[in-house]
């Protein structure tokens, strides 16, 4: 298997995937997302794909930089905004593949930390991340009201 950065060609992949990871979401707007990503000068986020080795992508990771985040005490923190394995290649090191391109990256580029969060519960990304040497910083509970 193979982790690199995204490319152009990987563009209609990467949105499928995108649309798996966030199925709640507008699916144009991820379109405009990924877009915009290959039209900027400098990208960001930072996206990797792995592909396995008949060359089909399977999962990919994206990283962004936050000003701040839990539990984190450099500013800005490598943050994994991102992560997402097609479901018949999971549990074949797929994603730890793509958390260690991001984690090399982050060091190549300067950074001691790198950050991540998953939702209370998706406890199979919280037993990933703590497999992959992640240490559980913060729980919270969002709330919300409509204001009509």
């Amino acid at each position: 298997m193979t982790v690199r950065p995204v490319r152009p060609e990987d563009a209609e992949a990467w949105l499928r995937m995108r649309m798996a990871l966030w199925n709640d979401a507008e699916p144009e707007e991820l379109e405009s997302e990924v877009t915009a990503h290959f039209a900027a000068a400098e990208p960001a986020p930072r996206v990797f794909i792995c592909e396995d080795e008949t060359g089909q992508q399977a999962g990919m990771l994206e990283l962004a930089l936050r000003s701040a985040a839990e539990g984190c005490a450099g500013s800005p923190v490598p943050y994994v905004e991102a992560w997402y394995v097609v479901p018949d290649m999971r549990r074949r090191g797929v994603g730890a593949a793509l958390m260690r391109a991001a984690r090399t990256w982050a060091r190549a580029s300067g950074y001691r930390e790198l950050a991540s969060d998953t939702q209370l519960s998706n406890e199979v990304s919280a037993h990933a991340h703590l497999a992959l040497g992640f240490e559980e910083v913060e729980r919270a509970i969002h709330f919300r009201i409509a204001l009509d």
